[in-house]
């Protein structure tokens, strides 16, 4: 038996099933924008982007939508269950059964000249069981489960990354309406004075009641968008203190009184294509998903072969129905073993064995073209973005331009009007065109940061600020821990990131 038992051992070091590599991904050299004046092929160092708008409200409100955000509470949690599922897949490696069991009955049977009708009857014992990693099926399940953690941190990090981008977005989308609706204001002031010019001249006979109402039509008017800018506004807040995870009336102590848009730098660091590869979670995380998609192949496969195991039994059973009484449950007499080797091989399975590699595989072919798509969609969002972030400045630079125009427009149609020089309808469509050309204008910087935001969330920035941090609060962690015994999973766990920096190939890891 112990020749057979030798055989078995050395047998665990087989591993049946492909390794994963790591896919291939078509990436350009550099970025096609990447020659434009304020665009640096430098690599992106900003780990704490959200700086750059030197904004220290911005700062304040990603920093506490880090510790509060609900979303990300959430994937920080499947993290967590994602380690204790490693754990338990982690324990196949063992023996599989280890029980420990005790009976006792009271029994009535046949009575005979050497046995009583009624008796007791009790048994002790210890069992164990331990299939074999002959094929290395439970070493890739290991293998799959630990890909799937990094997966989920990676998808944690990708959830910061949308979280800081959704937050500082929506904050420039307030700044930005704040801005509008000064603006608006400013001009209903101007209107208000030019109604009074009219009004006062209509009642002179100077004019007609044509400019008088024109004048209030294009007053109202003005008065109307105020409104619907609140509504905009009130709807960003909202939106706002959810990614806070807060109430909406907690919000206004933080954001404090109006900020003006955020500007922009002059430079942006965008790297090449391939820094893509490295930085974007969901990157990273869709070749992970495949890392544990390729292990499951080798699972399946290692269905189609024997299973070898080794079983072994140890017991005290006694009855005092003969000479035994219940006190000699544990004399040498009653003690009672089995061992040995056993293995099992499943076979006529009609094919069901088989086509549940190819399901495995064609789950793994689907992973990898998701890989490459994800690449594709990251590369195209930097593409967007970054077209976006330098048109908008472009924009911006001629809106400017035309606010100053209609500025010196208005005021100049203003005065012909009161010296007679022209009619009143120049006047209205100079405030027109400046009220139009102030709201574009700030639109338009609100875009810039937009973009800039939009630009650094494609390339994947954000996610590093958790570097050190446990994924869940610590009253939550607290609480967890007094409900179940978690053991030391609830410490900080996120002991993956040097490799999810680095890029390595986290699945091969030196103890399997």
């Amino acid at each position: 038996m112990f020749p057979l038992l030798a055989i078995l051992l050395a047998g665990g070091c087989t591993m049946i099933g492909p390794d994963f590599t790591k896919p291939e991904a078509k990436v350009a050299e550099q970025w096609s924008d990447a020659k434009d004046q304020g665009v640096s092929r430098q690599p992106v160092r900003d780990a704490e982007w959200w700086q750059v708008f030197n904004d220290p409200v911005l700062n304040r409100l990603i920093e506490n939508a880090y510790e509060q955000n609900l979303d990300l509470q959430i994937a920080g949690l499947r993290v967590l269950e994602a380690r204790a599922q490693l754990g338990i897949v982690s324990g196949s490696l063992y023996p599989q059964t280890q029980t420990t069991s005790g009976n006792y009955s009271y029994n009535r049977g046949r009575r005979t000249p050497l046995t009583d009708r009624y008796f007791n009857q009790a048994g002790v014992g210890f069992d164990a069981g331990w299939e074999l990693d002959f094929w290395g099926k439970f070493r890739r399940g290991i293998e799959s489960a630990d890909a799937n953690l990094i997966a989920n941190i990676a998808s944690y990090d990708n959830v910061l990354v949308t979280l800081t981008a959704e937050v500082a977005r929506n904050y420039v989308l307030i700044r930005t309406l704040e801005e509008r609706i000064r603006l608006a204001q400013e001009n209903i002031v101007i209107q208000q004075r030019s109604l009074e010019l009219t009004r006062s001249q209509y009642e002179t006979g100077s004019v007609t009641e044509l400019d008088m109402q024109q004048a209030t039509t294009q007053l109202r008017n003005t008065q109307a968008l105020v409104p619907n800018l609140m509504i905009s506004l009130d709807q960003a807040e909202h939106a706002l203190s959810i990614l806070m995870g807060m109430p909406p009336q907690d919000l206004a102590g933080m954001l404090g009184a109006t900020g003006g848009i955020p500007d922009a730098p002059a430079e942006v660091a965008v790297g090449i294509p391939a820094d893509l590869l490295r930085r974007r979670p969901d990157v990273k995380q869709a070749e992970l998903q495949a890392a544990a998609q390729s292990a499951q192949i080798g699972i399946a496969e290692a269905e189609l072969l024997p299973s070898f195991s080794l079983f072994g039994s140890v017991g005290w059973n006694v009855t005092d129905s003969g000479s035994d009484s219940m006190n000699d449950l544990f004399d040498s007499n009653n003690f009672r073993f089995s061992t040995g080797p056993s293995f099992q091989w499943k076979i006529l399975n009609y094919g069901r064995l088989k086509n549940q590699v190819r399901v495995q595989d064609a789950r793994f072919e689907q992973l990898l073209t998701n890989y490459e798509n994800t690449v594709l969609n990251a590369a195209g969002e930097v593409k967007d973005a970054l077209s976006g972030f330098l048109y908008s400045r472009v924009e911006a630079g001629y809106r400017e331009q035309s606010v100053q125009a209609a500025k010196r427009a208005a005021d100049l149609s203003m005065l012909q009007y009161t010296e007679g020089v022209s009619l009143y309808q120049s006047v209205l469509d100079a405030t027109r065109s400046l009220a139009s050309e102030q709201d574009v204008h700030a639109q338009t910087r609100g875009n810039i940061a937009v973009n800039l935001i939009a630009l650094y969330k494609a390339l994947g920035g954000g996610w590093e600020v958790r570097l050190g941090n446990d994924f869940v609060p610590a009253e939550m962690r607290r609480q967890m821990g007094e409900r179940t015994d978690w053991g030391e999973l609830l410490e900080t766990v996120n002991d993956k990131a040097p490799e999810l920096e680095t890029n390595k190939d986290l699945w091969r890891r030196p103890d399997w």
